[in-house]
């Protein structure tokens, strides 16, 4: 602890000395031994860290010995299942692999030689008016169908409004009648 930090120095009693002018407090030696006792009793009542780390190295010392050597067991244990997998497993896979990558590689280039043609069948079309206009003409009744849909929605919108209006109406005459045949 410092005995010269400005917020000690500022709770202690202090007396004006000639050495003033290098330190601009100065403090007597039993205020210095108050301020070792203060200092001491803070550490103990709120500097908790060695406390903490006691704790700490406990915890650590008691998780490594309840633990033990079940790591290094269950890592043992993967290894050497690893190692039976690996051989004769292995082997059989690679195989396998190598069959049937002759037959995926050629299902690929079939695949990839029947796209090729698609496209150059479609750029042809596409190329070609004819297709252009049965095109622009399949858009055009598209749209015609789309407006007669909307038309349509909004009917059927307009129908059931009214019926759920009607129903409404049907209610508060039952209602109206209800409340007639309750006062008799």
């Amino acid at each position: 602890m410092s005995t010269t930090s400005p917020s000690r120095a500022a709770a202690s009693p202090v007396t004006a000395s000639p050495r003033a002018r290098d330190n601009v407090y100065s403090v007597t030696p039993a205020a210095q031994l108050i301020i070792k006792d203060v200092g001491e009793i803070h550490s103990r009542l709120l500097d908790h860290r060695p406390v903490i780390h006691g704790e700490t190295r406990y915890f650590i010392k008691e998780f490594e010995e309840k633990r033990g050597f079940r790591e290094l067991r269950v890592l043992e244990n993967v290894k050497n299942s690893i190692s039976e997998t690996n051989d004769p497993v292995l082997p059989k896979c690679i195989d396998t692999m190598q069959d049937q990558l002759g037959l995926v590689l050629k299902t690929l280039e079939t695949a990839n030689h029947t796209i090729c043609r698609l496209q150059k069948q479609e750029q042809e079309h596409a190329k070609s008016g004819a297709e252009k206009a049965g095109h622009e003409k399949l858009c055009a009744r598209w749209e015609a169908f789309l407006k007669e849909q909307e038309q349509r929605r909004l009917e059927v919108d307009e129908e059931q409004r009214k019926a759920v209006q009607r129903l409404r109406e049907q209610y508060v005459e039952i209602n109206r009648e209800l409340t007639k045949m309750a006062s008799f």
